[in-house]
Protein backbone atom coordinates (compact mmCIF):
# COMPACT_ATOMS: atom_id res chain seq x y z
CA UNK A 1 0.00 0.00 0.00
CA UNK A 2 1.58 3.56 -1.08
CA UNK A 3 1.65 5.91 1.85
CA UNK A 4 1.50 9.77 0.58
CA UNK A 5 3.91 12.15 2.31
CA UNK A 6 4.36 15.73 2.88
CA UNK A 7 1.74 18.21 1.17
CA UNK A 8 0.17 15.81 -1.41
CA UNK A 9 -1.17 13.92 1.55
CA UNK A 10 -2.14 16.84 3.23
CA UNK A 11 -4.11 18.25 0.40
CA UNK A 12 -6.21 14.84 0.20
CA UNK A 13 -6.58 14.77 3.48
CA UNK A 14 -7.97 18.30 3.69
CA UNK A 15 -10.07 17.46 0.94
CA UNK A 16 -11.47 14.68 2.73
CA UNK A 17 -12.37 16.55 5.53
CA UNK A 18 -14.18 19.33 3.51
CA UNK A 19 -16.07 16.69 1.98
CA UNK A 20 -17.43 15.49 5.17
CA UNK A 21 -18.49 18.55 6.81
CA UNK A 22 -20.41 19.61 3.80
CA UNK A 23 -22.35 15.85 3.64
CA UNK A 24 -22.88 16.52 7.46
CA UNK A 25 -24.54 19.58 7.03
CA UNK A 26 -26.14 18.83 3.84
CA UNK A 27 -27.86 15.57 5.84
CA UNK A 28 -28.77 17.53 8.66
CA UNK A 29 -26.52 14.82 10.85
CA UNK A 30 -25.56 17.85 13.15
CA UNK A 31 -29.31 18.08 14.33
CA UNK A 32 -30.20 17.21 17.71
CA UNK A 33 -33.10 14.95 16.53
CA UNK A 34 -32.45 13.52 13.31
CA UNK A 35 -34.79 14.85 11.03
CA UNK A 36 -36.96 16.29 13.67
CA UNK A 37 -37.22 13.14 14.90
CA UNK A 38 -36.83 11.83 18.83
CA UNK A 39 -33.90 10.17 18.07
CA UNK A 40 -30.34 11.02 17.16
CA UNK A 41 -28.62 9.80 13.74
CA UNK A 42 -26.67 6.97 16.04
CA UNK A 43 -29.95 6.49 17.63
CA UNK A 44 -32.02 5.91 14.64
CA UNK A 45 -29.28 3.55 12.84
CA UNK A 46 -29.13 1.55 16.01
CA UNK A 47 -33.00 0.89 15.38
CA UNK A 48 -32.93 0.51 12.09
CA UNK A 49 -30.55 -2.49 12.29
CA UNK A 50 -32.52 -4.19 15.02
CA UNK A 51 -35.87 -3.47 12.55
CA UNK A 52 -33.93 -5.08 9.30
CA UNK A 53 -32.46 -8.31 11.20
CA UNK A 54 -34.52 -10.69 12.77
CA UNK A 55 -32.51 -11.79 15.61
CA UNK A 56 -29.86 -9.21 16.11
CA UNK A 57 -27.51 -9.18 19.08
CA UNK A 58 -25.71 -6.43 21.10
CA UNK A 59 -22.48 -7.41 20.59
CA UNK A 60 -23.56 -7.60 15.98
CA UNK A 61 -24.63 -4.22 16.15
CA UNK A 62 -21.69 -2.88 17.85
CA UNK A 63 -19.21 -4.21 15.64
CA UNK A 64 -20.47 -3.97 12.29
CA UNK A 65 -21.37 -0.20 13.50
CA UNK A 66 -18.62 0.75 15.07
CA UNK A 67 -20.15 1.83 18.26
CA UNK A 68 -18.78 1.51 21.88
CA UNK A 69 -20.25 -1.31 23.77
CA UNK A 70 -20.92 0.84 26.95
CA UNK A 71 -22.83 3.47 24.69
CA UNK A 72 -24.63 1.02 22.86
CA UNK A 73 -25.81 -0.73 25.92
CA UNK A 74 -27.53 2.54 27.13
CA UNK A 75 -29.43 3.43 23.92
CA UNK A 76 -30.93 -0.02 24.37
CA UNK A 77 -31.74 0.45 27.62
CA UNK A 78 -33.47 3.67 26.86
CA UNK A 79 -35.61 1.82 23.68
CA UNK A 80 -36.49 -1.18 26.24
CA UNK A 81 -37.74 1.06 28.66
CA UNK A 82 -39.73 2.97 26.05
CA UNK A 83 -41.03 -0.48 24.60
CA UNK A 84 -39.08 -0.12 21.22
CA UNK A 85 -37.54 -3.00 21.21
CA UNK A 86 -37.70 -6.60 23.35
CA UNK A 87 -34.95 -9.12 24.38
CA UNK A 88 -34.90 -12.79 24.47
CA UNK A 89 -32.48 -14.58 26.24
CA UNK A 90 -30.56 -17.01 23.42
CA UNK A 91 -31.55 -20.64 24.79
CA UNK A 92 -27.77 -21.39 23.62
CA UNK A 93 -26.02 -18.98 25.73
CA UNK A 94 -27.73 -17.07 28.30
CA UNK A 95 -25.23 -14.62 28.75
CA UNK A 96 -26.63 -13.61 25.12
CA UNK A 97 -30.12 -11.59 24.22
CA UNK A 98 -31.65 -11.43 20.56
CA UNK A 99 -32.90 -7.97 20.30
CA UNK A 100 -35.80 -7.69 18.04
CA UNK A 101 -38.88 -4.30 17.11
CA UNK A 102 -41.73 -4.67 18.21
CA UNK A 103 -45.10 -2.77 16.89
CA UNK A 104 -44.16 0.62 19.02
CA UNK A 105 -41.21 0.99 17.84
CA UNK A 106 -42.05 -0.19 14.28
CA UNK A 107 -44.18 3.14 14.10
CA UNK A 108 -42.39 5.21 15.87
CA UNK A 109 -39.82 4.36 13.34
CA UNK A 110 -42.40 4.73 10.15
CA UNK A 111 -42.42 8.98 9.95
CA UNK A 112 -38.19 8.71 10.06
CA UNK A 113 -37.96 6.03 7.52
CA UNK A 114 -40.75 8.66 5.30
CA UNK A 115 -39.18 11.54 5.92
CA UNK A 116 -35.82 10.30 5.12
CA UNK A 117 -36.80 9.01 1.68
CA UNK A 118 -38.39 12.35 0.95
CA UNK A 119 -35.49 13.92 2.06
CA UNK A 120 -33.20 11.82 -0.66
CA UNK A 121 -35.91 11.99 -3.16
CA UNK A 122 -36.01 15.87 -2.98
CA UNK A 123 -31.82 16.09 -3.39
CA UNK A 124 -32.83 13.91 -6.19
CA UNK A 125 -34.79 15.81 -7.78
CA UNK A 126 -32.63 18.95 -7.92
CA UNK A 127 -31.06 17.00 -10.50
CA UNK A 128 -31.56 15.55 -13.76
CA UNK A 129 -31.41 11.82 -14.85
CA UNK A 130 -27.62 12.32 -16.36
CA UNK A 131 -27.11 14.23 -13.02
CA UNK A 132 -28.71 11.69 -10.65
CA UNK A 133 -26.84 8.57 -12.20
CA UNK A 134 -23.71 9.89 -11.81
CA UNK A 135 -24.65 10.81 -8.57
CA UNK A 136 -25.29 7.36 -7.45
CA UNK A 137 -21.97 5.79 -9.21
CA UNK A 138 -20.03 8.34 -7.23
CA UNK A 139 -21.98 6.93 -4.46
CA UNK A 140 -21.24 3.28 -5.26
CA UNK A 141 -17.36 4.32 -5.75
CA UNK A 142 -16.94 5.72 -2.20
CA UNK A 143 -18.58 2.48 -0.72
CA UNK A 144 -16.47 -0.28 -3.09
CA UNK A 145 -13.12 1.81 -2.49
CA UNK A 146 -14.01 1.94 1.36
CA UNK A 147 -15.07 -1.81 1.95
CA UNK A 148 -12.27 -4.73 2.26
CA UNK A 149 -11.39 -5.08 -1.24
CA UNK A 150 -10.72 -8.86 -1.09
CA UNK A 151 -14.66 -9.05 0.10
CA UNK A 152 -15.83 -7.23 -2.63
CA UNK A 153 -13.30 -8.93 -5.40
CA UNK A 154 -15.05 -12.50 -4.53
CA UNK A 155 -18.89 -10.70 -5.67
CA UNK A 156 -17.74 -9.80 -8.95
CA UNK A 157 -18.72 -12.52 -11.32
CA UNK A 158 -17.96 -12.60 -15.40
CA UNK A 159 -20.51 -14.57 -17.55
CA UNK A 160 -21.69 -14.90 -20.80
CA UNK A 161 -24.12 -12.20 -21.99
CA UNK A 162 -27.96 -12.46 -21.63
CA UNK A 163 -30.78 -11.03 -22.77
CA UNK A 164 -30.48 -6.93 -22.60
CA UNK A 165 -26.76 -6.91 -21.88
CA UNK A 166 -25.85 -6.07 -25.42
CA UNK A 167 -28.02 -2.88 -25.47
CA UNK A 168 -26.21 -1.89 -21.68
CA UNK A 169 -22.97 -2.12 -23.14
CA UNK A 170 -24.33 0.39 -25.72
CA UNK A 171 -25.87 2.60 -23.40
CA UNK A 172 -23.04 2.59 -20.58
CA UNK A 173 -20.67 3.31 -23.04
CA UNK A 174 -22.38 6.19 -24.38
CA UNK A 175 -23.08 7.63 -20.62
CA UNK A 176 -19.91 6.92 -19.52
CA UNK A 177 -17.81 8.42 -22.53
CA UNK A 178 -20.18 11.60 -22.54
CA UNK A 179 -20.02 12.37 -18.97
CA UNK A 180 -16.42 11.23 -18.30
CA UNK A 181 -14.75 12.54 -21.95
CA UNK A 182 -17.58 14.39 -23.45
CA UNK A 183 -17.52 12.33 -26.74
CA UNK A 184 -21.13 13.32 -28.87
CA UNK A 185 -23.79 11.15 -30.26
CA UNK A 186 -21.17 9.49 -33.45
CA UNK A 187 -19.41 7.27 -30.39
CA UNK A 188 -22.64 5.42 -29.58
CA UNK A 189 -23.59 4.70 -33.18
CA UNK A 190 -19.92 3.19 -33.44
CA UNK A 191 -20.34 1.24 -30.18
CA UNK A 192 -23.93 -0.31 -31.50
CA UNK A 193 -22.50 -1.18 -35.06
CA UNK A 194 -19.60 -3.07 -33.22
CA UNK A 195 -22.24 -4.40 -31.03
CA UNK A 196 -24.27 -5.26 -33.94
CA UNK A 197 -21.26 -7.11 -35.69
CA UNK A 198 -20.53 -9.05 -32.92
CA UNK A 199 -24.49 -10.50 -32.88
CA UNK A 200 -24.54 -10.75 -35.94
CA UNK A 201 -21.43 -12.76 -37.08
CA UNK A 202 -21.04 -14.38 -33.91
CA UNK A 203 -18.52 -17.30 -34.31
CA UNK A 204 -18.68 -19.24 -30.87
CA UNK A 205 -15.56 -21.09 -31.78
CA UNK A 206 -13.84 -18.14 -32.00
CA UNK A 207 -15.30 -15.37 -30.52
CA UNK A 208 -16.31 -14.52 -26.71
CA UNK A 209 -18.29 -11.82 -24.86
CA UNK A 210 -18.19 -11.23 -20.62
CA UNK A 211 -19.87 -9.33 -18.94
CA UNK A 212 -18.48 -8.75 -15.57
CA UNK A 213 -21.82 -8.78 -12.41
CA UNK A 214 -21.09 -7.31 -8.34
CA UNK A 215 -23.53 -7.72 -6.41
CA UNK A 216 -26.23 -9.07 -9.63
CA UNK A 217 -25.45 -5.74 -11.53
CA UNK A 218 -23.24 -5.17 -14.38
CA UNK A 219 -20.16 -3.21 -14.05
CA UNK A 220 -18.04 -4.24 -16.91
CA UNK A 221 -17.52 -5.87 -20.19
CA UNK A 222 -15.24 -6.87 -22.89
CA UNK A 223 -15.58 -8.85 -26.36
CA UNK A 224 -12.94 -10.94 -28.16
CA UNK A 225 -13.55 -10.84 -32.65
CA UNK A 226 -11.62 -12.63 -34.90
CA UNK A 227 -9.71 -9.48 -36.96
CA UNK A 228 -7.94 -12.06 -39.21
CA UNK A 229 -7.05 -15.96 -39.33
CA UNK A 230 -4.28 -15.71 -36.96
CA UNK A 231 -5.29 -12.43 -34.83
CA UNK A 232 -8.20 -11.73 -32.61
CA UNK A 233 -9.65 -7.88 -31.89
CA UNK A 234 -10.23 -6.71 -28.17
CA UNK A 235 -12.99 -4.19 -28.04
CA UNK A 236 -15.07 -2.43 -26.00
CA UNK A 237 -13.71 -3.01 -22.59
CA UNK A 238 -15.48 -0.94 -19.91
CA UNK A 239 -15.35 -1.08 -16.07
CA UNK A 240 -18.38 1.07 -14.09
CA UNK A 241 -17.25 3.94 -12.14
CA UNK A 242 -19.00 2.17 -8.90
CA UNK A 243 -16.95 -0.81 -9.57
CA UNK A 244 -13.13 0.39 -10.52
CA UNK A 245 -10.37 -0.21 -8.67
CA UNK A 246 -11.63 -3.79 -8.44
CA UNK A 247 -9.25 -5.39 -10.62
CA UNK A 248 -12.43 -6.10 -13.44
CA UNK A 249 -10.35 -4.71 -15.92
CA UNK A 250 -7.32 -6.80 -15.73
CA UNK A 251 -9.79 -9.79 -15.18
CA UNK A 252 -11.74 -9.03 -18.24
CA UNK A 253 -8.59 -9.00 -19.92
CA UNK A 254 -7.25 -11.65 -19.07
CA UNK A 255 -10.26 -13.59 -19.72
CA UNK A 256 -9.85 -12.47 -23.40
CA UNK A 257 -5.97 -13.46 -23.47
CA UNK A 258 -6.72 -16.75 -22.45
CA UNK A 259 -9.50 -17.75 -24.97
CA UNK A 260 -7.41 -16.26 -27.71
CA UNK A 261 -4.02 -18.30 -26.80
CA UNK A 262 -6.99 -21.24 -26.99
CA UNK A 263 -8.18 -20.31 -29.76
CA UNK A 264 -4.50 -20.70 -31.17
CA UNK A 265 -4.64 -16.66 -32.40
CA UNK A 266 -1.05 -15.57 -32.72
CA UNK A 267 -1.89 -11.97 -32.06
CA UNK A 268 -4.28 -9.96 -30.30
CA UNK A 269 -4.80 -6.16 -31.03
CA UNK A 270 -7.17 -3.28 -30.14
CA UNK A 271 -7.58 0.70 -31.03
CA UNK A 272 -8.19 2.88 -27.68
CA UNK A 273 -7.43 5.88 -27.39
CA UNK A 274 -4.72 8.06 -25.14
CA UNK A 275 -6.94 9.86 -22.81
CA UNK A 276 -7.93 6.42 -22.00
CA UNK A 277 -5.53 5.99 -18.92
CA UNK A 278 -6.73 3.15 -16.95
CA UNK A 279 -7.25 1.11 -20.05
CA UNK A 280 -4.09 1.24 -21.07
CA UNK A 281 -2.96 0.91 -18.11
CA UNK A 282 -4.14 -2.52 -17.92
CA UNK A 283 -2.73 -3.27 -21.46
CA UNK A 284 0.58 -2.26 -20.70
CA UNK A 285 0.74 -5.17 -17.41
CA UNK A 286 -0.98 -7.80 -19.64
CA UNK A 287 1.81 -7.03 -22.62
CA UNK A 288 0.69 -4.98 -24.70
CA UNK A 289 2.69 -2.78 -27.08
CA UNK A 290 1.76 0.62 -28.67
CA UNK A 291 2.44 -0.23 -31.94
CA UNK A 292 1.04 3.39 -33.92
CA UNK A 293 -0.81 6.63 -33.09
CA UNK A 294 -2.44 9.41 -34.51
CA UNK A 295 -3.62 12.92 -33.72
CA UNK A 296 -7.40 13.08 -34.84
CA UNK A 297 -10.56 14.95 -34.20
CA UNK A 298 -13.34 12.43 -33.56
CA UNK A 299 -16.51 12.88 -31.24
CA UNK A 300 -16.36 16.40 -30.82
CA UNK A 301 -12.79 16.50 -29.13
CA UNK A 302 -9.23 16.26 -30.02
CA UNK A 303 -7.64 12.76 -29.43
CA UNK A 304 -4.61 10.58 -30.01
CA UNK A 305 -5.94 7.57 -31.70
CA UNK A 306 -3.72 4.58 -30.67
CA UNK A 307 -3.25 0.72 -31.53
CA UNK A 308 -1.76 -1.32 -29.63
CA UNK A 309 -0.70 -5.60 -30.17
CA UNK A 310 0.18 -8.45 -28.16
CA UNK A 311 2.32 -11.54 -29.35
CA UNK A 312 0.72 -14.74 -27.72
Amino acid sequence: MAVLAGPEREQRVDAVRRFNRFYTQHVGVLQHGWLDSPFSLTEARVLYEIKQRQAATASDIAGDLGLDAGYLSRILRRFEKRGLIRKQVSPADARQSFLSITAAGRRAFAPLEARTKQQVGEVLARLGPPAQDRLVEAMRTVESLLVATPEAEAKVVLRQPQPGDFGWIVSRHAVLYAQEYQWTDPFEGLCAQIVADFVNNYDPQRERCWIAELDGRNVGCVMLVKDAAEVARLRLLLVDPSARGLGIGMRLTDECVNFARACGYRRITLWTHSVLTAARHVYQKVGFRLTSSEPRHSWGQDVVSEHWDLTL
